[in-house]
């Protein structure tokens, strides 16, 4: 068989999950801080102050007062329109984490709203402290631990990772499990995103309730190397953190070592939304001896704007550019690859059609799957979560085709 029909025999073999509806409409449902109704409501109520200070203009300290409430509401409704589209902040926990990450008063009132569900706080343990894999918090069944490493020798401080466990994993001693690793985005983000903006916690339940996938582990992996205003690209940066041998060569091990896992390429998939889409496309294909699976979310293939984090080094450009070196990579084992992109975004829509076909004429399996009307936001990694997960399970039942 020639390299066409090969590629057109994978191609078909890699397929779009098809999910139940309750599951993709939890996806896709907004958070109570997401409802648009708390943005038209600020600016509601900022138009009723302007029309008050209008009416009572003779009085000084009504249009004083009035303007700074004026002020005030509009830039809430301002900030609460900017979720609304981004979906960055669901829920209470959420928006507990995000005021965490300030100083001060801010962050006080961040610790006292945390109620620690979503996604528990880090603890102290070390990362050689075999307690790290009994920490975190307990949800139907679903454990959720902190393990903490760090990496000296690449240039990485200790890093929460986030590690959910799957319901009967400690009623099961005797079982193992595939696991599925996630990157968050770039810059701010962090590895608590995916627990709270993405939701991967709710989604593998209610895949598993459904019994749409086999019981998984699913590890959100810290890549801000201490900085998360940084834009890493997961890189291994000239000079600086070396965040690809950090999560092939320390965060993997450790998680094999720690949890029952299917320690091989084929129970493996790689995942992240927007930079980290990048970084687990750019890692994946560096590492198809330790991923079989790939699971990108808002997908790009090139540096673009951040191509400065490699200081003018044209050979580590070159070597982390997929959109150069994929049409003639050669794959020493076979991978699958899943692509996940809103309509509303034409760029990721096209990116992603651009990483498929140069997949498939290297013989790989490549999918995309498109939600109408979603942009490059939270709202499209959170949607199309389900479907990453269900295409993982699909290649860990039934490895991808020998390229």
């Amino acid at each position: 068989m020639d390299g066409h029909g090969l590629a057109s025999v994978i191609h078909r073999a890699a397929t779009d999950p098809v999910l139940p509806g309750d599951v993709t409409a939890r996806a896709r449902d907004l958070g109570p801080l997401e409802s648009p109704l708390i943005w038209l409501g600020f600016g509601s109520a900022a138009v009723a102050v302007l029309a008050v200070v209008v009416a009572l203009w003779y009085r000084r300290r009504v249009r004083r007062w009035g303007f700074t409430a004026f002020g005030v509401l509009l830039l809430l409704a301002a900030v609460t329109a900017l979720n609304s589209y981004v979906g960055y902040v669901r829920t209470s926990d959420d928006l507990a984490r995000l005021l965490q990450r300030g100083p001060g008063v801010v962050n006080f009132a961040g610790r006292l709203l945390d109620d620690g569900k979503e996604a528990p706080e880090p603890s102290s343990s070390s990362a050689s402290s075999p307690s790290a894999a009994h920490l975190g918090t307990v949800t139907a069944g679903q454990r959720i631990d902190v393990v903490t490493l760090a990496d000296p020798a690449h240039g990485i401080p200790p890093g929460s990772n986030y590690v959910i466990l799957p319901p009967g994993y400690d009623t099961d001693p005797g079982r193992r499990y595939p696991v599925v690793y996630l990157i968050h985005g770039y810059p701010f983000g962090g590895p608590r995103d995916w627990l709270t903006s993405g939701d991967a916690p709710g989604s593998l339940l209610a895949l598993q309730q459904a019994n749409v996938i086999a019981p998984m582990i699913v590890v959100s992996v810290d890549m801000t190397a201490g900085n998360p205003s940084t834009d890493w690209e997961c890189l291994n940066v000239p000079g600086g953190p070396q965040l690809e041998s950090y999560l092939a060569g320390t965060v993997v091990p450790a998680i094999d070592q720690r949890y029952r896992t299917l320690a091989d390429r084929t129970h493996r998939a790689l995942g992240g939304m927007s930079g980290g889409g990048f970084g687990a496309l750019n890692i994946g294909l560096h590492h198809v001896d330790e991923f079989a699976t790939l699971l990108i979310a808002l997908p790009y293939d090139d540096l673009n704007d951040s191509v400065g984090i490699l200081d003018g080094n044209q050979a580590a450009i070159a070597a982390n550019t997929p959109r150069r070196y994929l049409p003639t990579m050669k794959f020493a084992a076979p991978i699958s690859v899943m692509l996940t992109v809103g309509t509303g975004a034409p760029t990721d829509v096209a990116t992603a059609r651009r990483i498929a076909d140069a997949l498939h004429a290297r013989g790989q399996e490549a999918v995309v799957h498109a939600e109408r009307g979603f942009n490059h936001t939270w709202h499209t990694a959170r949607a199309t979560l389900p479907y990453l997960l269900a295409f993982a399970d699909q290649t860990f039942r039934t490895p991808p085709a020998a390229s």
